[in-house]
């Protein structure tokens, strides 16, 4: 219990910094503090100008961890993210080196990272799902934590690649970040424009946040629960008898056990969040949508009548047959 109220409040403590210099975007901030703390990665969809980069850059200042940037474009070469190995002379005489990439920090931001060729893309698969970078034969590890954070714009598609679905679902949550507010708008021009600037101050080092990442799976989920997470997941696959309809006609193909394992690991930081040592149904509703939105592939049908992930997930939800899930919320 002692573990719960410490992770409670320095929750407090890390949107509380983030609050400093980010107008808005409660939920956007809550997906990316759940997925710190589940130890997964974030893809941050959005229009140019609405904070995802300054969200991340943010986040690396409150957390004391090691930071960098890549910034995807479509001359970016796999040795550019991953690092190569080099020839160096000394008195010893030649000798091979290896040279990180800045795929080697704790927190990488992947800036629109759908403007990379496949090629450089891939190259960041194996960091996403081992921890670890091969190259010249031999395997790096990646210092723990490590949490990589894209962006990318679903407006503009020249000169854009994107994502194949087997790097989606290496992203834990997908977050679409929206517009501010008319208040919210007033407030970032009154904060941009000033004389004195907001300076975010560290609250997690990197022992702490591996702390928190074990404590959040010593969180417990009830039978029910976990039946209804599978369902849940299975409920996104056409042809399965409690499919709703517009699954069968909408979707070519649903999501992967790695979306369960997502939807597990967010019901236990958000029951963790609360003070409690077991997952409820409010936790696991929460997570469906972030954690399975960008793992369903539509068909051209869906695109043809403007039907989205979100819908046909509210759609299960709504008539799928659920032991641990009540259906008043939505």
């Amino acid at each position: 219990m002692a573990m719960a109220n410490a992770f409670h409040d320095d929750w407090q403590r890390l949107q509380a910094e983030l609050a400093k210099v980010i107008v808005g975007h409660e939920d956007i901030i809550e997906g990316v503090l759940t997925s710190l703390f589940a130890g997964g990665h974030v893809l941050l969809e959005g229009v140019p100008g609405l904070g995802k980069t300054l969200l991340v850059r943010s986040l690396s200042e409150a957390l004391t961890l090691d930071f960098s940037r890549i910034q995807f474009t479509p001359d970016l070469m796999p040795a550019d993210v991953t690092g190569t190995t080099v020839v160096e002379e000394d008195d010893q005489g030649r000798r091979f080196v290896f040279r990180p990439g800045p795929v080697f920090a704790q927190i990488v931001l992947a800036d629109e990272i759908n403007r990379a060729t496949p090629k450089t893309q891939s190259s960041m698969l194996e960091a996403m799902q081992e921890r670890s970078v091969t190259v010249g034969g031999e395997t790096r590890q990646l210092g723990p934590p490590f949490l990589v954070m894209a962006t990318q714009n679903p407006i503009e598609q020249e000169g854009t690649y994107p994502l194949p679905e087997a790097q989606l679902d290496r992203f834990f949550f997908k977050l679409v970040v929206g517009y501010s507010t008319h208040d919210e708008l007033c407030e970032i021009l009154e904060r941009t424009t000033a004389a004195n600037q907001s300076k975010i101050e560290p609250v997690l080092d990197a022992k702490t946040i591996l702390a928190y990442q074990q404590e959040v799976r010593s969180v417990t989920i009830p039978p029910s629960l976990r039946t209804d997470m599978a369902s849940l997941v299975l409920a996104t696959h056409p042809s399965r008898d409690f499919a709703p309809a517009r699954i069968d006609r909408y979707v070519r193909l649903g999501a992967s056990p790695r979306a369960g394992q997502a939807l597990s690991l967010a019901s236990k930081v958000s029951a963790l969040r609360a003070g409690r040592s077991e997952v409820n149904g409010d936790d696991l509703r929460s997570a469906v949508i972030p954690a399975m939105r960008h793992r369903l592939v539509l068909n051209f049908e869906a695109q043809a009548d403007g039907v989205t992930s979100d819908d046909l997930l509210n759609d299960i939800l709504e008539t799928v047959p659920l032991q641990g899930v009540t259906t008043s919320a939505s």
